[in-house]
């Protein structure tokens, strides 16, 4: 796993063997900042289901002023820490230690920028952005990316526009915007 482009552009960033933590590959996370380099940088960013934090790093490497991580294991947690300071962006990042979905509930935060990659065959994905967009935690304008399994259609949610659908085998990322259609 490596850092692809930017500020720390060509780093490489540690990983948990044998881990069921799947790192978004990088043809997939070219592909994502490529879709989000228009949008680019922006204020906050949010990583949801942040396993070792490979797109939330990049995208602090592509010029997100902050970025705040949540990741509820604790080895992921600490490998998550290891990169960050890697990439020299441990003032940058905030890791928070817990559940998505609490934390969601309560923060009082704000995003630019979601980014999102939560195990597969669940409901994480669908139950995260009720949670984003009732609690309006995405700011005006703001992105929301998502790596999800391939026969999962985000279409157009309340608020938000599907700005971009690709799909690579059993992965699909969808990039959604919020507000009207670009």
């Amino acid at each position: 796993m490596r850092i692809i482009a930017g500020e720390a552009g060509g780093r490489r960033l540690k990983s948990i063997k044998g881990s069921s933590t799947r790192p978004t590959s990088d043809r997939i996370k070219e592909s994502l900042f490529n879709i989000l380099s228009p949008y680019l940088p922006v204020g906050q960013g949010l990583d949801l289901f942040a396993g070792f934090g490979g797109l939330g790093i990049e995208a602090l490497s592509r010029g997100v002023a902050r970025m705040t991580f949540v990741e509820k294991d604790v080895r992921n947690c600490k490998v998550l820490r290891e990169n960050l300071a890697i990439a020299g962006f441990e003032k940058r990042g905030k890791l928070i230690r817990g559940d998505v979905f609490s934390f969601l509930k309560k923060t009082e935060d704000s995003f630019d920028l979601v980014l999102m990659d939560p195990p597969y065959q669940k409901d994480y994905v669908m139950e995260a952005m009720k949670l984003l967009l009732e609690r309006d935690l995405l700011r005006k304008e703001g992105i929301i990316a998502v790596e999800h399994e391939g026969n999962l259609k985000l279409e157009q949610l309340r608020g938000l526009f599907l700005l971009k659908h690709k799909v690579y085998g059993d992965t699909a990322l969808s990039v959604l915007k919020k507000g009207g259609e670009e």
